[in-house]
């Protein structure tokens, strides 16, 4: 198998070679595209598959679907394999099995509490910045050889204080530029197109320099398992070539906003975004789909295939409007809903030149934020008000 590898790599692998030195960690920050996740995995993949003894490594993310869209999309990659229907892949437990009896498990924040081995040879922790510190702690006191992890450093969390500078840890900084022979020239494009734009994004994900989080849209949120039931209703933002087109589900509860994300794909025309949400379970005629009202014709178009969609009302100040009345709820996004949650932890207002805060919010982080604007805008404006 040739695998084709970045310096990111060649740094991951060096760590590990250093651990009779006493190194212990490796810790990727870095910006985007720069290759963290597909370099540790890369480096893990060799290490159990030419061991001399059967080792352990457990990956843990946030989420077991975070895991089943990043790290073990990624892993099957290079392998060059497919999860399904494969003899060395449980995919009820999420472990793959190596010739020489070298296992991967994968493990979602919420399984780490179960009893899954309690001890491992190696530990990686993608994206670190949404793991606690305890969390962490009780997993890499229990892990034999060595731990690995990577983030993107929005801001400043506990690694920086706890890990970071020590002795036994390796610090490996990142960015898309040690990734340029592996990465396509429009993923390249686009990640400078936001140099200009967004100065906060530019820095944290172009240059994978800390950044700040200040300014955030909706700084409050939890994650559930799934949306309770109730009136459900939806909120749909358009997109085509560019931007993504975004469908939210969405139920209000007393003073709760529960979403779940169903559609996140550019280069979805009216009639494939009316046949998916069929696929979805909408129920034509009945459900209501409240969608952006700059978009007449998108709505039109949709509502002949039957959907009860309608116009988003609009006035003076809307944005900021809708946004207030969002924050007027305590919002939950379910686990599953990867686009949803990434984007409202970076939904900022962005500043100016001097650093203070406009009314312009982070385009690339709106599209699941404006349908889930529009489904509480559309929705609240048609629930009458009862005086007392």
């Amino acid at each position: 198998m040739q695998i084709k590898t970045t310096r990111i790599y060649e740094q991951n692998a060096n760590a590990w070679l250093k651990r009779k030195e006493g190194i212990r960690r490796a810790l990727n920050e870095g910006g985007t595209s720069s290759s963290k996740t597909f370099s540790v995995l890369q480096t893990i993949f060799l290490i159990l598959s030419h061991s001399k003894r059967p080792l352990l490594a457990t990956i843990v993310s946030e989420s077991l679907p975070h895991l089943k869209r990043g790290c073990i999309r990624d892993f099957f990659t290079i392998l060059d394999e497919s999860p399904d229907n494969n003899p060395k892949y449980n995919k009820t437990d999420h472990i793959y099995t190596f010739a020489n009896g070298s296992k991967i498990e994968f493990m979602g924040l919420d399984e780490i509490g179960k009893e899954r081995g309690p001890r491992r040879d190696i530990l990686y922790c993608n994206e670190l910045n949404n793991l606690k510190w305890e969390v962490v702690q009780g997993l890499d006191v229990r892990t034999n050889l060595f731990t690995f992890a990577d983030w993107n450093p929005t801001s400043e969390f506990w690694v920086h204080e706890k890990w970071i500078g020590k002795p036994e840890n390796i610090y490996i900084h990142s960015t898309y530029l040690d990734a340029l022979n592996v990465l396509p020239p429009e993923v390249v494009a686009n990640i400078e197109s936001n140099k200009d734009t967004d100065p906060n994004w530019w820095n944290v994900y172009g240059l994978g320099r800390i950044g700040k989080i200040e300014g955030l849209v909706y700084p409050l949120f939890d994650q559930i398992d799934e949306l309770p039931s109730g009136d459900v209703f939806y909120g749909l933002d358009f997109g085509y070539s560019n931007d993504p087109t975004a469908l939210v589900r969405c139920v209000i509860q007393g003073q709760n906003l529960y979403c779940e994300e169903l559609i996140y794909q550019s280069g979805l025309t009216n009639d494939a975004i009316a046949y998916r949400m069929s696929e979805l379970g909408v129920r034509k005629g009945f459900d209501e789909i409240f969608a952006d009202a700059a978009e007449p014709k998108s709505i039109e178009e949709i509502h002949r295939h039957g959907y009860n969609i309608k116009s988003c009302p609009k006035g003076a100040d809307s944005v900021e409007y809708g946004m207030q009345k969002v924050r007027q709820h305590h919002i939950h996004w379910t686990t599953d809903s990867l686009n949803g949650i990434k984007e409202i932890r970076n939904y900022r207002y962005i500043t100016d030149k001097n650093g203070a805060l406009t009314s312009k919010t982070t385009h690339q982080y709106s599209h699941m934020m404006d349908a889930m604007r529009y489904g509480v805008i559309g929705k609240i404006n048609r629930i009458p008000i009862i005086v007392a």
